[in-house]
């Protein structure tokens, strides 16, 4: 990480220069990224907080933000039963998230946008962010952008998948390859009916049953599908971000439209 991507997060500053930035009206970041949730043989517990604090650099880079502490820990009851993997209550989830933001905003940051690399937080961080003032807060779910989902249905080969499959390990392979092994790359089984909660991996029998933990097929992952898929993402937060920030802007100056 260098010079310039540090000095987007505020851990690395001092208090006095966060409260300077903020006077100049530079936006937050929250990452939401799992540090504690299994993904596989092949990638580490903390793939998530990997992808979020990559996607808040580039956004914070692009927007001139600064970046709080990443939320390592939070809804993931699909992965529980996985040595490692971590998962509190959605209600203790959703007060976190809603504490956490609302300090944030009460620091005096001007917008703040919520990064979240979830599925199963996307829904109690709604809600947690829908209590706060919704002119000042923008819930970035990182897989809805229109730009990714057109080139992940172009590049995806696999039959099924959503966790540490096909797209979420070419992603990995581009943002940080010296911490993928392909080598233990495990597909699921195939399936035959799909139904939501808990995947297994001590249940053949189980439609959710997963010797590995991955859901889908990483063996069919490349760096050169991460790379593309990594710029789709980032156009699409750039541009969530700036019609945002225009909206915000807008709203301050009593505009209408």
């Amino acid at each position: 990480m260098g010079a310039d991507t540090i000095n987007h997060f505020i851990e690395y500053l001092t208090w006095d220069e966060v409260a300077r930035r903020i006077a100049a009206d530079s936006p937050a970041i929250l990452p939401i990224g799992a540090a504690a949730k299994q993904h596989g043989f092949h990638l580490p517990l903390n793939a998530d907080r990997v992808q979020a604090e990559w996607f808040a650099a580039r956004l914070a880079e692009r927007i001139d933000a600064l970046i709080w502490p990443t939320v390592t820990y939070g809804y993931y009851p699909a992965f529980v039963d996985y040595a490692g993997s971590a998962s509190l209550s959605c209600a203790t989830f959703e007060a976190v998230i809603h504490e956490i933001a609302a300090g944030i905003l009460g620091s005096g940051c001007r917008a703040l946008f919520v990064l979240d690399t979830g599925i199963s937080t996307l829904a109690p961080a709604e809600r947690a962010l829908s209590r706060l003032d919704g002119n000042a807060v923008c819930h970035l779910r990182l897989y809805h952008g229109p730009r990714y989902g057109r080139a992940a249905e172009a590049l995806r080969e696999q039959s099924h998948g959503s966790h540490a499959d096909e797209i979420e390990t070419s992603l990995m392979l581009a943002i940080a390859p010296d911490l993928v092994d392909m080598a233990r790359a495990e597909a699921s089984p195939a399936l035959t009916h799909e139904v939501s909660g808990r995947l297994t991996p001590t249940d053949p029998r189980s439609p959710n049953y997963s010797r590995s933990g991955s859901y889908g097929d990483p063996t069919l992952a490349t760096r050169a599908k991460g790379e593309v898929l990594l710029a789709a993402l980032l156009e699409d937060l750039h541009e969530q971000a700036q019609v945002f920030l225009g909206d915000h802007d807008a709203a301050g100056r009593g505009v209408s439209s």
